[in-house]
């Protein structure tokens, strides 16, 4: 599951990018200094597991982690394939959400691709683009369908309706994720179209130091456009995230942040909101040996939970053993906490849920 950077030339893609994965990609004062798209794996920041390794004591402590990439930024005509248009479109429809950053600061030594500062604009000019990118893709396959509709094939004549539902909300310049589908058919169908429009979206104002904690006018401009949208909003001073992760010491970086007023690095709450963009969620092991954050989609069973630890476990699962991390950390041990009555056995059936400490039984 890949979460992608996106926005205009020179927003503040590539130093985002850095913050988060520490990866160093290329970033500089100039349009298309990303072309090929970067991948970083970036740890998910979780006080939990921190609270489950002061009472474990461990060996080693393994987070959970997120793929974010760093895409080519996009202009005006790239649906056409102006600039690097077939290339981000591309690499951002093999992305499962999408980061959109958008410039919300005034810095002179900074070009702007359309010469001025205006989010609002901004965010429209990349909407647009991607909106005629899916109308494309919607007409193609409407022309194949409409075929077998006209046959009375079922599927053909659900699928037909449901693509000219998206091409009308396509036209009137609104994005895929606005279509309310009408059943399981119906969302089946339209994960499958892959439409980048579809893709659920986050989005992230990049304002200047001073702003980091309050956002300002640009930032209430973009609220207020995206109300509407279902959308998170995160407020992020990305020159000055990047100068916090240059810092050397822990005691350095959370001075900094006390001096901005701030109480955590802004790229760890970004992080977060991507792990849940992405309709992910974390279960832990808790041994000696190791404490670790598995990564599992919202909704997983027990045995599909286990066979992310190896596809053995998923092919022999018997039970899981469950206790909540609220009832491990009030307890202070699994030992304690099986004591108390708070030790629960699961079987196949069973939904994992985020925070769920476990031990699977299997046999192959």
């Amino acid at each position: 599951m890949k979460a992608g950077i996106v926005g205009l030339p020179n927003v503040g893609k590539s130093t985002l990018f850095n913050c988060l994965s520490n990866a160093k990609a290329q970033s500089a004062n100039f349009p298309f200094c990303t072309i090929e798209p970067n991948i970083g794996v970036v740890n998910v920041p979780d006080p939990r597991l921190e609270k489950l390794e002061e009472l474990v004591k461990p060996v080693r402590v393994q987070t959970a982690t997120v793929d974010i990439v760093d895409i080519a930024g996009l202009v005006k005509g790239a649906s056409k394939g102006e600039g690097l248009g077939n290339q981000f479109l591309g690499n951002i429809r093999e992305c499962n959400a999408i980061i959109h950053v958008l410039r919300c600061f005034d810095n002179d030594n900074i070009i702007h691709v359309d010469g001025n500062i205006n989010p609002v604009r901004d965010k429209e000019t990349i909407d647009i683009e991607l909106q005629l990118k899916d109308l494309e893709t919607v007409e193609k396959r409407l022309d194949k369908v409409k075929r077998a509709a006209k046959t009375g094939n079922k599927e053909a004549i659900v699928e037909e309706g449901l693509l000219n539902r998206i091409r009308e909300t396509l036209l009137q310049a609104k994005s895929a994720r606005t279509v309310e589908t009408k059943n399981i058919d119906e969302e089946e169908l339209m994960e499958n179209f892959q439409l980048i429009t579809s893709k659920p979206v986050l989005y992230v104002c990049n304002v200047d130091e001073d702003s980091a904690v309050n956002g300002n006018a640009y930032v209430d401009q973009v609220r207020e456009l995206v109300k509407d949208e279902n959308a998170e909003v995160i407020v992020l001073a990305v020159g000055t995230e990047a100068d916090i992760t240059e810092l050397e010491t822990f005691e350095e970086r959370k001075m900094f942040l006390e001096d901005l007023g701030l109480q955590e690095p802004g790229a760890s709450v970004l992080i977060r909101a991507a792990y849940k963009l992405l309709k992910q969620q974390t279960y832990f092991t808790a041994g000696v040996k190791e404490v670790r954050a598995w990564t599992i989609n919202v909704g997983s069973t027990a045995p599909q939970a286990a066979g992310v630890i190896h596809t053995d476990f998923e092919k022999g699962f018997i039970r899981a053993e469950v206790i909540s991390y609220e009832d491990f950390v009030f307890y202070g041990s699994e030992a304690k906490a099986k004591e108390a009555g708070k030790f629960k056995v699961e079987g196949k059936e069973y939904i994992v849920k985020d925070g769920d400490v476990m031990h699977f039984r299997f046999n192959v």
